[in-house]
């Protein structure tokens, strides 16, 4: 499903032709990491609920991102990215209301997410949004090295 929102944005799952601009725009929202390669996780993506990869196209171009997923028990959210010359705009609002319908429609309870401890104009966006902290501690183990 395609939708427009109010500012143009056009929001649609995305597509291979996406690619090099999703990547890119990962790289200026400096999302990239050099442990994370953004080509293995679009094919890991791809892999699962494709449907639920969403790009924000504006005249033509990709301007923002975004990753969702469902587990059964909490719905995750990663890859929000928006361009910085159209942060501020509404369309990361846009990406989250379409990707919190989403979980909805499947009975998800709820949605998380991670932000860097240091990214505090991150963190303050999305409690302007109504998320909260949770008192957790976000743990990691690497199944596969280097990827």
């Amino acid at each position: 499903m395609t939708i427009s929102t109010k500012m143009d944005l056009k929001i649609r799952p995305y597509a291979d032709a996406d690619q090099a601009q999703v990547v890119a725009l990962w790289q200026r929202c400096e999302l990239s990491r050099p442990w994370n390669d953004p080509l293995k996780d679009i094919a890991r993506k791809q892999a699962v609920r494709p449907e639920w990869f969403l790009v924000g196209e504006l005249d033509g171009q990709v301007i923002a991102s975004v990753m969702f997923g469902y587990d059964g028990h909490r719905g995750w959210m990663n890859y929000l990215a928006v361009a910085p010359e159209h942060q501020a705009s509404g369309h990361a609002h846009a990406l989250i209301a379409h990707g919190e319908a989403l979980l909805l429609a499947t009975g998800c309870p709820k949605l998380s997410l991670q932000v860097r401890s240091s990214n505090a104009r991150v963190i303050a966006f999305y409690e302007s949004l109504g998320y909260r902290q949770d008192e957790v501690i976000s743990l990691g183990k690497r199944l596969i090295p280097d990827q």
